[in-house]
């Protein structure tokens, strides 16, 4: 049993998190363990209200002395079916594109697949987390989380997985979200931590099943939908190709000013190697 001694922990309210956080409350009873959308635990972790976070991969590398420290994620090695592009026009043809404030990962991922596929880089209007798709006028929609899976009322003319196409461009997988902890924080603390976060994810994917019982009717799921979702469309392991598919991302984010230059991730990506 861990014994964190009240660390502040944030994890994100979506479905795709349950298997991350299975049983973490008695594994870390210590830890405050509270739940938000992925853009609002990485405000809070900046701002000190949180001491370790399940936060957007590009908020990692603008964050200060941040570090990763669980090789848990929220990641994926082909179709996520909770990140997609609706867009009214073909791809191509782009010229406003509404981002889904829950996660600030996505919107920096759709901006760098539009510019490398089509060289085009949209105008950009916020749509928030409570706002509905119809309630958009713009060319292309962009939606994360659980309101993604289901198909929107409306006209499409193409609709893109965003996982799915990284992964068929990259060649890589592609991570939305890590474990991290911001600077100061006793390392002690941390490792008793980054255990119990491991030990989450391992019980977990051990008991996607359960989960899936648990979570689909609330969210209009059936449960073979919900099982197969955690089964087959995410990935909950930081490893060697993972970290390789995170620095390819940063590359491209800095390459069109989506996150500061300079970082060196070899540190930090030293995990599960």
């Amino acid at each position: 049993m861990t014994r964190t001694r009240g660390l502040n922990v944030g994890a994100v309210s979506y479905l795709n998190t349950k298997p991350l956080v299975y049983q973490l409350a008695d594994l870390a009873p210590r830890a405050k363990l509270t739940f938000d959308y992925p853009s609002h635990l990485a405000d809070q972790l900046a701002a000190g209200q949180l001491d370790v976070a399940l936060i957007p991969a590009v908020e990692y590398f603008r964050g200060r002395d941040y570090s990763i420290v669980s090789d848990a994620c929220i990641g994926c090695r082909g179709p996520v079916l909770s990140v997609k592009l609706f867009s009214r026009v073909p791809m191509n043809e782009i010229r406003t594109l509404a981002l889904d404030e829950g996660s600030r990962t996505s919107a920096a991922l759709v901006k760098i697949l539009l510019h490398e596929r089509y060289g085009i880089r949209p105008e950009t209007t916020p749509l928030p987390v409570e706002a509905d798709l119809r309630e958009t006028t713009t060319d292309a929609v962009l939606l994360i989380g659980d309101r993604a899976i289901f198909s929107p009322m409306g006209h499409f003319v193409e609709v893109w997985d965003l996982g799915d196409e990284w992964c068929r461009w990259a060649e890589l997988p592609f991570v939305f979200a890590m474990w991290v902890a911001r600077p100061g924080l006793d390392a002690g603390e941390l490792a008793e931590l980054a255990t119990a976060l491991s030990t989450a994810r391992d019980r977990g994917v051990a008991n996607i099943e359960a989960i899936a019982h648990a979570e689909a009717a609330p969210l209009g799921l059936t449960v073979p939908q919900c099982d197969s979702y955690l089964r087959d469309n995410l990935y909950f392991y930081f490893g060697p190709r993972e970290q390789r598919g995170l620095a390819l991302y940063y590359e491209r984010a800095v390459k069109l000013g989506l996150a500061p230059a300079g970082m060196t991730l070899e540190a930090s990506l030293a995990l599960g190697q």
